[in-house]
């Protein structure tokens, strides 16, 4: 049994590299009377090191996504085994939340602010028929989409804009300015990830853009949009006009949360 961490001693920061289902949360930010991942993970660290944690994540999931790669700091007093301190959170959040790496880390990192990008998947399981399989994380699709008019159209909001068009606003104060949606987007890719020798009758496609920072429901946006261009409903060469327009209603539908992923979150070497 690993030693008790003394509680008055000395402290250094951790990160933590955290996946999750997000089926059963209400997000990923701590809040109160509702089960989210950050809210459900803190009260575990406390448990194994009978002190209240306070931690930053790297980014703010809505309720229904998922995450892979999400990125927590704080500070844990510096006597805490972080091998065990690893083991007994998997024991406790399993299986719903899963801690796949524990590290010491410089004491001016921060994983909200030290990031230099977030990385998101988004997946489409594009048939007629629904697939049980993936029904917990893929949005199902039943309209064919034309891969390449996606393609197309995604590459138009690569670069620095104001993603007003495809973020909800948030809410101001009165008196008090809005805050800037113009975010930038270092890379998409649209590709079709079917397994072949999986049989079936329809096509698993993803989405991965990767940014700077993201805006609420910037990616839900411009990924509904897209599908919106692969059915055929909005042109490919529309989107530069779109984001133009700084208008949530210029845009497509917002696609549901369940097939959106924090996949990887990128910091300084």
């Amino acid at each position: 049994m690993s030693a008790t961490p003394d509680l008055a001693g000395p402290v250094g920061r951790v990160k933590l590299v955290v996946a999750y289902d997000g089926s059963g949360f209400h997000g990923f930010a701590a809040n109160d009377g509702v089960r989210t991942v950050m809210g459900v993970l803190s009260a575990a660290v406390a448990t194994v090191v009978r002190q209240p944690v306070t931690f930053t994540g790297a980014g703010r999931t809505d309720a229904g996504v998922h995450g892979w790669g999400q990125v927590v700091s704080g500070d844990l007093p510096a006597g805490v085994d972080l091998v065990d301190l690893q083991r007994r959170l998997n024991k406790l959040c399993a299986p719903d939340i899963a801690v796949r790496s524990a590290a010491w880390v410089d004491d001016q990192f921060n994983a909200r602010f030290s990031a230099q990008w977030r990385h998101y998947r988004y997946e489409i399981w594009n048939s007629p028929t629904p697939n049980p399989m993936l029904a917990s994380r893929t949005w199902w699709v039943t309209t064919p989409l034309a891969l390449w008019a996606m393609r197309e159209a995604a590459d138009a909001v690569i670069g620095e804009h104001d993603f007003a068009s495809f973020c909800r606003r948030p809410k101001v104060p009165a008196g008090e300015p809005e805050p800037s949606l113009t975010r930038r987007v270092l890379s998409t890719r649209w590709s079709d990830v079917t397994d072949p020798g999986a049989g079936g009758d329809g096509r698993l496609l993803r989405f991965e853009i990767r940014a700077n920072a993201f805006c609420h429901q910037m990616v839900r946006s411009i990924v509904g949009t897209l599908v919106d261009v692969g059915a055929g409903k909005i042109a490919p060469g529309r989107v530069p006009s779109i984001l133009r327009a700084q208008r949530r209603q210029a845009a497509g539908q917002v696609a549901p949360p369940t097939g959106l992923t924090l996949w990887e979150v990128g910091y300084p070497d």
